[in-house]
């Protein structure tokens, strides 16, 4: 299948998406929160948003631009062990495989099997071709490379099995706001969408805040105001409810807001419903820090002109088709293969 036909596919799903009737798309929002909760009308919504911004063609070409994507005379069967964590997480790596002509066979999270099923369906309507190069399996055994997402501890249990293969394994990463004490009020609520979409559960949610002073939090806190409906979701809003629980028992010093709780911390992943800050001294021994813990932070967002290659307010979970995960570019990964 040629370069043009499976990009044209990718470019026509997206388009599928755009115009996906109500009854389909409410039979899907039905069927995908019954499989899990955490899956909101809100949170399918945002994650179908984010495919179609990488299916415009312009976008496609853009990314491809930069490769020079032969046929394969001999396709490669690539496992993709797929996160469940948010909606349809997945994608761009079936979307890569598909794009440099391999083979895509994928093990579907338990979390996601309703919609990443109808988008291979979708896919392979649009492009009979690609029936032959997806299969859905529950084990992923004697394929030629592996690219595997999932936490630390899973990740050891994939390079023991995949790791003599040529392969791409994931960990744990989460990102990170700088603050300079000089934002807006409008800046502060964009960064609510980073810390409060998908309700703080993937890679791209800030889970921490560095700020200069304490009393940066007292302007923080009130712009956050505008997400407390979040807290009528049950699952976070029992996290919440735990996790101040503890808080108090423990007597751990935090500030609370009624449905997000604020605390000190060195550390990097905060629990749902908990936002960990640290004070820093100096951008300098900020970006000095940054470095010791790059392996672990997948964005850092913050005001561009302020922080040198942050990602601006409110944008973290809008990643472009060639914003790797991890920064390792799975497209040079593939067609090294070939």
């Amino acid at each position: 299948m040629d370069l043009k036909i499976r990009k044209k596919a990718f470019v026509n799903l997206g388009l599928n998406i755009q115009s996906m009737d109500e009854e389909t798309r409410e039979e899907l929002n039905w069927r995908a929160q019954n499989g899990n909760s955490w899956f909101t009308e809100e949170s399918i919504a945002s994650a179908f948003s984010g495919i179609v911004n990488f299916l415009h063609e312009d976008k496609l070409d853009q990314w491809l631009s930069k490769y020079k994507i032969d046929e394969p005379a001999d396709p490669k069967s690539v496992g993709i062990m797929m996160a469940g964590n948010i909606p349809m997480v997945g994608f761009h790596d079936l979307m890569t495989v598909l794009i440099s002509g391999n083979k895509a066979c994928v093990k579907l999270s338990s979390s996601d099997t309703i919609l990443m099923n109808w988008l291979i369906q979708e896919l392979i309507k649009i492009e009979p071709s690609f029936e032959e190069l997806i299969s859905v399996e529950e084990m992923l055994k004697g394929k030629d490379a592996y690219i595997a997402t999932g936490s630390d501890n899973s990740a050891r249990y994939f390079n023991y099995y995949f790791g003599k293969y040529p392969s791409v394994i994931r960990q744990n990463r989460t990102s990170v706001a700088v603050l300079s004490g000089e934002e807006s009020k409008e800046e502060l609520e964009a960064l609510g969408k980073d810390i409060f979409k998908y309700f703080g559960l993937g890679c791209r949610n800030v889970s921490k805040v560095f700020i200069q002073s304490e009393e940066q939090l007292q302007n923080l806190l009130p712009a956050l105001e505008v997400y407390s409906p979040i807290s009528n979701h049950h699952k976070y809003h029992n996290n919440y409810e735990y996790n101040k629980s503890i808080y108090l028992v423990n007597g751990d010093k935090h500030l609370d807001n009624g449905f997000l709780l604020v605390k000190e911390s060195e550390e990097l992943v905060s629990p749902i419903s908990v936002l960990y800050f640290e004070t820093y001294q100096s951008k300098e021994a900020l970006s000095k820090k940054m470095d010791g813990i790059q392996s672990k932070i997948q964005c850092v967002v913050a005001n561009p002109d302020y922080w040198e290659g942050a990602i601006p307010f409110g944008n973290a979970q809008e990643p472009e088709p060639w914003d790797y995960a991890d920064q390792v570019d799975t497209l040079e990964f593939l067609q090294g293969l070939n």
